[in-house]
């Protein structure tokens, strides 16, 4: 289990590395996401989950209303999770670190605006 955790609510961010010429077949997993893992995704309390690629870069961003580690312990208890995970082994080139920990991707700069409602 990771160290590293985010604030209730708050987004975190990795990277995975596909093998070669195996971004379709991921993009078409993904498009066709099993029931059971949407069902899992909400129980463990993850609100939003987005992944982006570019050609064998794969970056996911999501939040979760516990936490990383809440989520993560309640995902890594399912079997569910773990078949969802072994269909799709094929095609990671690395997912983690030698030590397991994901390949997080750290936020090194944000702008925002808010606009405030006119009285």
């Amino acid at each position: 289990m990771t160290q590293r955790d985010a604030t209730p609510g708050e987004p975190f961010l990795y990277i995975y590395r596909l093998k070669d010429g195996a971004g379709p077949e991921y993009d078409r997993r993904h498009a066709d996401v099993w029931p059971a893992m949407l069902e899992l995704l909400m129980e463990a309390g993850i609100d939003d989950y987005q992944i982006w690629r570019h050609e064998e870069i794969v970056v996911c961003r999501l939040r979760a209303r516990a936490g990383f580690r809440a989520a993560a312990g309640i995902l890594n208890a399912s079997d569910v999770q773990r078949r969802w995970t072994e269909s799709l082994t094929h095609l990671f080139d690395s997912v983690a670190l030698g030590n397991g920990e994901p390949l997080w991707l750290d936020e090194v700069f944000r702008y925002g605006v808010t606009l405030k409602a006119a009285i």
